[in-house]
């Protein structure tokens, strides 16, 4: 097949590799021609992947320069906040899979689809999610992965383009279910890695990730999703990886704050995107808009925006009245 791939930073670059490496050609395109020229000169992106070779089948260039190129699909990686600036390099009449994991502020949903579908309403569009971590992908690290979109003909065709030994894709019809449940493990991982940072034990990292599992669940339907996709792979397992992972970003965030850094402490040493801090300044509207309390996910962002001490933020939690404990379970499906 022939493949775009739109941002070549880790989780891109990742995603160009793996195809290149099941016999795609692939199309690299680059936020500008100084990372378009030192990728092709290295033959590799050592900021973010070094060691790990592009294949011969993967094409790099400036996204903003034409190629004569005519994909099957198109893959977005770039960062949430970016979406909107990068529509004019989207190919509008193939499918478009966003690898990107966020919400935005730029439309009242906060769903990055709906963004595409706001510049191309004709468009289809799906999205990858997982717990997919860059690096264990091209170790070749036995890795599972979700692609949802309301065509099932696209998303079994972009199952097919990356499935190989080392990683095997699962198709899904629901689009915003993955959509909300790779912005929201993000946001759970920050608070994972605060967890940690504070020194706290695996008793209190099992509740945070059940409670935020119940959290994300409950705003994840309430904006359309469905239940049984946040304990699956895209919900449950991708929560799992980014909340436990030292190479995750938002863990590593969540970590250096406990220390005593702040937000642009952190991400300035991390030296990358952190998805989940955009994503959590969409909570309080999205938690409002739909009439829900989310304690958790309000702390954590809470946390992020500087109004609250994590270990204060601890005790409020814990000092919540008694509640009786209502579990969400997803209707049985076959394996």
């Amino acid at each position: 097949m022939k493949v775009r791939v739109l941002g070549a930073g880790s989780w891109g670059t990742a995603l160009a590799i793996l195809l290149g490496r099941n016999g795609h050609d692939v199309d690299l395109a680059c936020r500008n021609t100084n990372e378009a020229t030192r990728i092709s000169l290295d033959r590799e992106n050592k900021q973010f992947l070094p060691g790990h070779p592009l294949p011969e089948s993967v094409s790099i260039r400036n996204r903003s320069e034409s190629a004569p190129f005519d994909p099957e699909f198109m893959i977005v990686a770039v960062p949430a906040p970016t979406l909107t600036e990068n529509l004019p390099f989207i190919t509008p009449d193939r499918p478009i899979f966003l690898a990107t994991k966020g919400f935005t502020g730029e439309v009242k949903s906060g769903i990055l689809s709906d963004v595409i579908y706001g510049a191309l309403p004709n468009a289809t569009v799906g999205a990858i999610g997982g717990p997919n971590l860059a690096r264990e992908v091209v170790e070749d690290v036995p890795t599972t992965t979700l692609c949802a979109c309301p065509s099932e003909e696209a998303a079994h065709r972009v199952c097919e383009a990356l499935s190989c030994d080392t990683f095997r894709a699962y198709f899904s019809e629901d689009l915003i279910g993955v959509e909300v449940a790779g912005a929201l493990k993000n946001v759970l991982a920050i608070g994972a890695g605060m967890s940690d940072g504070l020194g706290y034990g695996d008793n209190t990292k099992g509740s945070l990730l059940a409670r935020g599992l119940r959290e994300m669940t409950i705003l994840g339907t309430a904006m359309g999703g469905q239940m049984q996709t946040f304990f699956g792979i895209a919900g449950v397992g991708d929560l799992f990886a980014t909340a436990n992972s030292k190479l995750s970003r938002n863990y590593r965030l969540g970590f250096a704050i406990a220390a005593g850094k702040t937000v642009d402490q952190a991400l300035a040493e991390i030296g990358q995107v952190a998805e989940g801090v955009p994503s959590a300044h969409r909570i309080p509207a999205l938690a409002e808009l739909h009439g829900l309390e989310l304690p958790l996910l309000g702390a954590i962002t809470h946390i992020l925006n500087g109004e609250l001490d994590p270990r204060e933020a601890v005790i409020k939690l814990m000092r919540r009245a008694p509640a009786k404990e209502r579990i969400l379970c997803p209707p049985p499906t076959s394996l």
